[in-house]
């Protein structure tokens, strides 16, 4: 395993840059885990998507598939790529400090 290190921040991740302990996880890692994500700044927006993924992570312990992330953040999958250009599974959910999820290339 690798570790990430920004600032004062220090943690484990794997080869593609996903955390290896989620509970270890605060906007200041989101903050920056989002600038190797090339999200220089996380908007309202990015919150929203941040803060779904965290919520339903937290209580399935799974990513939701893509189409309910866009239906329960009311975005469409074009402005998700918008906010997170490597895309919702491995962009955002990276940010969110999830685990890499099943299918993410």
């Amino acid at each position: 395993m690798a570790i990430f290190k920004h600032g004062d921040i220090e943690i484990e991740v794997d080869e593609d840059g996903f955390m290896q302990e989620p509970d270890l996880w605060n906007e200041e890692v989101a903050k920056a885990l989002a600038k190797t994500e090339s999200v220089e700044e996380l908007t309202p927006d990015h919150w929203k998507v941040v803060n779904y993924l965290r919520e339903y992570y937290l209580e399935f312990h799974v990513a939701p598939m893509i189409r309910m992330l866009c239906k329960k953040t009311g975005f469409s999958l074009k402005e998700i790529y918008e906010l997170f250009p490597s895309g919702p599974a491995k962009g955002a959910c990276k940010v969110s400090g999830l685990a890499k999820p099943t299918g993410c290339v």
